[in-house]
């Protein structure tokens, strides 16, 4: 009996050495010599080099010079990557649509000049609520509100929206999109900072 429980304990903690330390220092180790920005958590940093964000969680923007991202859900206040998950409210959820209307509301009054109808990405949060992109669509009804608030021609921000356009994965997986974060630190390199 002692001598099959032994070679139990043996061999769990063999296991448990292969796959709780071994492996996993492994594959981090390649990541980080192979891929050691995305190993890295993909930071951005703006032209000072101090790092704003990464590229793979969105993060709230609510001044008018910059696109803003998807509600968030996550945390308390939304954009909290620790807390990262939706809401779960189902369809007939009040609270659910309340939050939808009052979110409408202030789209309405924040891009009075946006054409209808307004995106549903913009009254959707994303299932972790750290979606950090948007579709074009998404972005370019933001146009007129930021080319105002900045005091450029639309034309111009617009050629920076495709500047940063993403295609589809592979070619053919997921929609074209955009990058938030990325986008709006564009937009302070070509025309300066919003007042």
């Amino acid at each position: 009996m002692w001598r099959i429980f032994i070679t139990a304990c043996r061999t769990a903690l063999f296991t448990l050495i292969l796959t709780g330390v071994a492996y996993p220092l492994l594959v981090t180790g390649l990541a980080q010599v192979l891929f050691p920005g995305k190993a890295g958590g993909s930071l951005v940093q703006d032209e000072r080099g101090q790092v704003v964000g990464s590229e793979l969680i969105g993060q709230a923007f609510s001044r008018p010079g910059y696109f803003h991202p998807r509600p968030s859900a996550a945390g308390e206040k939304g954009y909290d990557a620790t807390a990262s998950g939706g809401s779960n409210y189902g369809p007939t959820s009040q609270k659910l649509r309340d939050r939808v209307i009052s979110d409408l509301e202030s789209l309405k009054k924040q891009n009075p000049q946006a054409a209808a109808p307004i995106p549903a990405e913009l009254l959707t949060a994303s299932a972790s609520g750290l979606d950090p992109h948007l579709s074009l669509a998404g972005v370019q009804w933001q146009l007129p509100r930021v080319a105002a608030a900045r005091q450029v021609a639309p034309e111009r921000i617009d050629a920076v929206i495709h500047d940063y356009l993403q295609g589809r994965d592979l070619g053919f997986l997921g929609e074209p999109r955009v990058n938030v974060l990325l986008l709006n630190l564009a937009l302070d390199r070509h025309f300066g900072r919003p007042h």
